[in-house]
Order: structure tokens, then C-alpha cells, then sequence
């Protein structure tokens, strides 16, 4: 197995399938860009007994022309017929996986969703290779794989035809964590510290392929700047290619995205439709169910609040960065990024940024807290009162009786609490109280860069105080399966 940064877990879980007595279908899926291909294929070194990946908006003859080429590959002198459909592609499948001596033979289907072009019968073929033959087997390891996560769970995972509950196991490829991009940083050789890594995290997310775009020898700001506004800068004009590629009709996903970069606290799904003047319909709901699947937007309920109050917030790092920053540069602008540091809208967009990261590593804040067995129930609150009112942007509801409301502050120096912030804290906790009617204890906890700067105005007020270390804290998520 080949070197792998991280993805303990998924490397737990590959060995589990591999060391089954049964045939195992397993679908993986995750955002585009993830590293889903590359984990799969260092992980089994590419010996596959067949590997065959979808071509991008190509038609059912090119498909199969695509499958007659990967298995020319692999059978030899074997005489076949070029297959006239995708039964009878799977049928010669069939032959070659039969043939093969491999203890467990994994077959590796990648960019699945390709290959369900219109009319072309793909499904019903892949149905019956599975149903009449894999899963009668005890030694198939059929891998399918797709950024399309909406495909993935709507088409494979919930099918209601012939592949109803017929994978056996499913998992979701997730960015990388703090923690994981520090360790590919490091493997490069890189000697950026956790400030630094953190600024980038807010640009590129988790996403590895961003990271390997990564210089050793440039500083955070100088990477954001080669990466992000050059001109040949990868994710200059990564956006487009990014929804084109996921989502057809893709321009109603990004009018989505475009609104909800405007909210950091989110929106509900009427203010959606009215800000992306989008119906209010059943296809709306598919459109924020296909954002929510692929990573770039997150359903979440408010404190003390039902389902139907629900709020959408944009999630995805990159998008967010793009909406802000990237979306009307002009490509004739030297040192953009070099430039807007310390101003009001790289302040505000760093704020925001932060706050993100810090929502997308709560596992290991629960750790630092030292409550990481303890049951909790994660959201945000917003007060009802149009005056005086108050806004946490994280709420962590724990079983033991305590509430930790979460402050999020990005600075480059310790952060220190003043006389007019330590009283509006101290309202935001009254108001919580009194609007909550919660029993339980209130802990103000403060998630800082470097800290805080102890005065009389933090002392007896805050009883956590993290910093960035705190968010490096490496966490064992699980799998879904």
C-alpha cells in the first residue's frame, strides 16, 4: 500500500472489506476534487482485476468503446466480441473477473454517474450483474465511485429498482481536517506553523488536491496569491469547472451559493427562494438536497428551534472565498490578495472564514473541552427580540447539564477583551437565558488564535479559553456504512 496522508479510517475500513467472507458492494462518494480515486487506488496499488473510470459527457457508444479498451487491457490473447450494450459488457465482465486468480476480486468502477447516459441501460445492466452474479459469489469486491453525490444517494444508495439495499456498505470521502493538511504540509517538507495553515484552510478547505498546489518555500499569503489570483492559478477559474462538472442547470446551484455568501449565519429555505428567485417547489428542495450532499451547504436547526425553522449556510471553503474575492477580479490586477490584507473586507471575510473552521472541527473542540464522550447537540442561536438581541454562532448542548457558548475571534495577537465586549457577552448570556428558559449551566468559552490576553474584564467571565492548537487535535470520526 502506497503512502497515504491521513484517512486512518478509511484505511480501517478497506482492510475490513478486504477480510470479508462475503461479496461486498461498497459506493464512495464525496466532493469533487476530494481525493476519492486517489485513496482508492494507493490503497489496493491499482490491482484491480478491472478498473474502469466514466468519461465526462461522452455518449452510451463512446462509454462502451471506453469499457472495450479496459478490457482489451486485461484479456490477453482472449478472443471477444465488442460488446453492443452495457449486458452484455457485464456478461464479458463476467468472464474475465471468473478467470482471474486473485484471492478477492475487486472491481473498481470510478466517475460512476458517467455512465448513465439517456436510454443507455446502464442500471439495469449493473442490477444484474450484482443481483445474478456478484452477490452469490463470497469473494467480489465491486468499488463504485462518483463526485455526483446526489447521483450516488438518489440513483445507487436509495434506488427503489433491483439495487434496493444492495450496497453493502457506503462511504463519504470528507475534506481533510486541520490536522490532515498539516500532515500532507509537513510530508513536503513545509515549515509553516498553525497560523499559517489555518489561513489557508480558510481559503482551500480540506480539499487535498488545493493543497498539493501548495509552495513550501512561500508564506500563506504568498501561496493564496500564486493560487488563487494569478493568472494561471489553479482555482482562478476553478468555480465554474467545479459546478459544471457536479450539477446539470448548474447556474440555479451557484444563484444558491451566491445568496447565501451574502448571510453568514444562514437562511431559511423561503429567503433562499426569494433572494435566488427560485420557485418555491419540489425542485428548489432538489437543488439545496444535491448543494447539501456534495459538501457545499449544511442543513442545521437553531437552538430551541423545530425542523421547519431550519437555516442553510454555506459551508465550502473555496466557494465562499470565490464569492467574496475571486468572482469580479480582473485578471490584469498584480498582488490582490498581497494588498486587501488588514482591510475592513479581508477583517470581515477572515471573521466569517474562521468561525467556519472552527464549526467544521467540533470534534475536536469537544476534545480540548475535555467532553469528547459526552453526548451533545451542536447549532447556532439566534435571539427573537428585534432590540437589544444577540447572536452565538455556536452552541454546544451537553448531556451533563452544561451549555458552552462558543465566541470565535481571528486575530494575530492574543485576543483581548474590552470593557464594551465583556458587557455585550454578558448580555448575549442573559438574553440565551432568558429566551431559552434553559436550567442549565452557561459557559462562556472563547476560540481564539493565540489566546486571550487575561484582564480584569476576562477574568471570572470566560471559563474556556482555546486556542489554534486546539483545532489540530487529531479525531477519529468514523465511518458511514
Amino acid at each position: 500500500m502506497q503512502n497515504i496522508i491521513g484517512r486512518e479510517s478509511e484505511i480501517d475500513f478497506f482492510h475490513s472489506v478486504m477480510e470479508s467472507n462475503k461479496s461486498e458492494f461498497v459506493a464512495v462518494y464525496g466532493r469533487r476534487r476530494v481525493g476519492k480515486t486517489f485513496l482508492i487506488r494507493s490503497f489496493f496499488e491499482d490491482k484491480f482485476s478491472f478498473h474502469i473510470t466514466g468519461l465526462a459527457n461522452a455518449g452510451t457508444a463512446q462509454q462502451l468503446q471506453n469499457f472495450t479498451d479496459c478490457y482489451k487491457k486485461l484479456a490477453g490473447k482472449t478472443k471477444f466480441d465488442k460488446p453492443a450494450n452495457w449486458k452484455a459488457a457485464f456478461q464479458l465482465l463476467i468472464s474475465l473477473v471468473e478467470r482471474s486468480r486473485q484471492k478477492r476480486k475487486v472491481i473498481f468502477i470510478d466517475e460512476l454517474p458517467w455512465f448513465d447516459t439517456t436510454n443507455a441501460g446502464f442500471i439495469p445492466a449493473l442490477e444484474h450483474f450484482w443481483n445474478h452474479w456478484a452477490s452469490a459469489r463470497k469473494d467480489v469486491v465491486l468499488i463504485v465511485c462518483g463526485s455526483a453525490a446526489s447521483w450516488m444517494i438518489n440513483k445507487l444508495i436509495n434506488n427503489k429498482g433491483g439495487l434496493h439495499n444492495r450496497v453493502t456498505y457506503r462511504l463519504k470521502i470528507v475534506p481533510f481536517t486541520l490536522y490532515e493538511c498539516e500532515l500532507f504540509l509537513k510530508a513536503k517538507g513545509s515549515v509553516l506553523d498553525r497560523y499559517q495553515v489555518t489561513q489557508l484552510y480558510m481559503v482551500l478547505g480540506g480539499i487535498p488536491f488545493y493543497w498539493e498546489q501548495v509552495q513550501r518555500r512561500l508564506s500563506a499569503a504568498q501561496n493564496i496569491e500564486r493560487i488563487c489570483f494569478s493568472e494561471n492559478g489553479l482555482l482562478r477559474t476553478e468555480f465554474n469547472n467545479l459546478f459544471s462538472s457536479l450539477f446539470t442547470n448548474w447556474d440555479k446551484h451557484v444563484s444558491i451559493v451566491q445568496v447565501l455568501a451574502k448571510k453568514a449565519a444562514g437562511l431559511t429555505r423561503d429567503e433562499i427562494v426569494k433572494g435566488a428567485k427560485l420557485p418555491n417547489a419540489g425542485s428548489t428542495t432538489r437543488i439545496l438536497n444535491e448543494l447539501e450532499e456534495s459538501g457545499f451547504i449544511k442543513k442545521y436547526v437553531p437552538f430551541g428551534k423545530k425542523m421547519r425553522n431550519s437555516l442553510y449556510q454555506l459551508v465550502d471553503f473555496y466557494t465562499l472565498f470565490y464569492m467574496r474575492y475571486l468572482k469580479d477580479v480582473q485578471a490584469d490586477n498584480k498582488n490582490n490578495w498581497l494588498n486587501s490584507i488588514d482591510t475592513p473586507k479581508h477583517r470581515a471575510w477572515s471573521g466569517y472564514a474562521f468561525e467556519q473552521v472552527c464549526l467544521c472541527h467540533i470534534e475536536q473542540l469537544k476534545k480540548a473541552l475535555g467532553i469528547g464522550g459526552v453526548e451533545t447537540y451542536s447549532s447556532s442561536w439566534r435571539s427573537a427580540a428585534k432590540d437589544g438581541g444577540a447572536q452565538i454562532d455556536l452552541v454546544i448542548d451537553r448531556k451533563d447539564m452544561v451549555i458552552n457558548l462558543c465566541e470565535m475571534k481571528f486575530s494575530i495577537n492574543p485576543f483581548v477583551i474590552e470593557k464594551k465586549y465583556a458587557m455585550e457577552l454578558r448580555n448575549k448570556m442573559g438574553v440565551f437565558r432568558k429566551e431559552t428558559g434553559t436550567r442549565k449551566a452557561l459557559f462562556l468559552t472563547m476560540i481564539t488564535t493565540f489566546g486571550l490576553q487575561q484582564n480584569a474584564h476576562s477574568t471570572g467571565l470566560i471559563q474556556n479559553d482555546l486556542r489554534l492548537d486546539a483545532l489540530f487535535k487529531r479525531v477519529d470520526y468514523g465511518l458511514l456504512q
